[in-house]
């Protein structure tokens, strides 16, 4: 049968090019976030700064606003034009990452930090509905796993480019640098990327009609405060284990920044991607898979980062650090996936912010400040490895995670939002 003609009028390939973009937007993001980390070690040299103060920069600071705005933003953007709302965000974000470069003392670092929450604060839940709209539901949780190889490979970069320039020039000079190149790609975005069209009646819901959807959803909470726990120790450990490199292992900035690197290009990058797939292959037959196959990561990724961190060789830390790097982030994919079917597609980023403002206040705005904290606690006695030990004892979180993930199989069954497009495929 001949298909009609498509509002789109764009070749077959007009999602992979959304997805790529919003892919290398995505990457800016976390490069924005990585980059602090690795250049912690001088800034607290330099700013004469605490473990404590550090962990604020690469959290609460950032976590603040970040979560927050996030849900108007989105509702704008559902009501709006997503792709101008993440134009937007990425030339502020990328501003105030450029100003990083200038501070002078704890509380002007803390100001910019927060202007760079406030930017990437509308840049991810948009980013997550256009792609629900741009690819069907059984491509969308590889779909979803490929943006979200941003994670991976943003903080890769941010790793290498922090580490090289640092070394070669200063740390100034890194977070300039790495604010300059997303205020060149925001007009190129815009100019490339336009609006998908919306799976869903163009009617506009209350905005409370979300967040009643959404309360009522046993799925959605557990879900989002597993992922909130899983990224308490993730961007714990994204913002720390630089450190721990340099104060336990005697890594310069160089080798720190190809340490990390190789890390997350290779086993980041494999476990959204797997992630991705799995979510696709194994949720097709059962719903509950969006949650359990995350679960049983979070158990595995445990006992192997606590060695990782441990250890004092950095080839066998290497090689511990490589399937947990993978596994921690497997979860991207599946449950933002799930996050997506919860709601009918024209609530889909004001559910996501909604699911980001938990995941990102607790994850986000916890993560390096309790490990920052619990390092300065235990300095006194462990010295150079307070910060190491600080590490593994927050790994307990990725256990609570994992009983939230397996609780939340059952009621994501019950919960999920059955489209026109699927509702003969059934309910598993």
């Amino acid at each position: 049968m001949t298909a009609s003609p498509s509002p789109h009028r764009h070749a077959p390939n007009r999602p992979w090019v959304v997805l790529a973009m919003l892919l290398l937007v995505y990457s800016l993001n976390f490069l924005d976030r990585q980059i602090l980390g690795i250049l912690a070690h001088p800034i607290k040299a330099e700013l004469r700064l605490s473990d404590t103060q550090l962990g604020a920069l690469g959290g609460i600071a950032f976590a603040l606003l970040y979560s927050t705005l996030a849900v108007p933003l989105a509702i704008v953007a559902d009501r709006t034009s997503r792709s101008w709302v993440v134009t937007g965000s990425l030339a502020v974000w990328s501003g105030f990452t450029a100003l990083c470069g200038l501070a002078t003392g704890f509380w002007q670092l803390f100001a910019f930090r927060v202007g760079v929450g406030v930017g990437e604060a509308g840049g991810v839940a948009p980013s997550y509905a256009m792609i629900s709209d741009s690819f069907p539901p059984e491509r969308r949780a590889r779909a979803l796993a490929i943006y979200s190889l941003g994670v991976p490979l943003g903080l890769a970069a941010g790793a290498l480019l922090g580490g090289t320039l640092a070394r070669a020039v200063d740390w100034r000079t890194a977070f300039i640098a790495a604010g300059a190149a997303g205020l060149i790609l925001a007009p190129i975005f815009r100019l490339v990327v336009r609006e998908p069209v919306r799976g869903a009646s163009p009617t506009r819901m209350p905005v409370g009609a979300v967040f009643a959807i959404l309360a009522h959803k046993p799925s959605f909470w557990l879900l989002g405060f597993a992922a909130a726990s899983s990224s308490l120790c993730g961007y714990g450990l994204a913002f720390w284990v630089p450190s721990v490199l340099v104060r336990s292992l005697g890594f310069d900035l160089g080798q720190v920044g190809r340490f990390v690197g190789s890390l997350l290009l290779i086993g980041g990058s494999a476990g959204v991607l797997a992630g991705g797939w799995l979510g696709d292959r194994l949720g097709m037959r059962d719903r509950g898979w969006y949650a359990r196959l995350p679960a049983l990561a979070w158990m595995v990724t445990v006992p192997l980062f606590a060695g990782g961190l441990l250890v004092d060789s950095p080839t066998l830390a290497w090689m511990l650090f490589l399937v947990p790097h993978g596994l921690n982030i497997l979860w991207l994919g599946p449950v933002t996936t799930a996050i997506q079917h919860l709601v009918p597609a024209e609530m889909r980023a004001t559910a996501s912010a909604s699911f980001l403002l938990i995941n990102n206040l607790v994850g986000l705005g916890l993560g390096s400040l309790v490990m920052g904290a619990l390092s300065d606690a235990m300095a006194a006695r462990f010295g150079a490895d307070a910060l190491r030990y600080a590490a593994v004892g927050t790994l307990g979180f990725y256990l609570v995670a994992a009983v939230l993930g397996l609780l939340a199989v059952r009621p994501l069954r019950r919960d999920w939002w059955v489209e026109d497009e699927v509702t003969a495929r059934g309910s598993p």
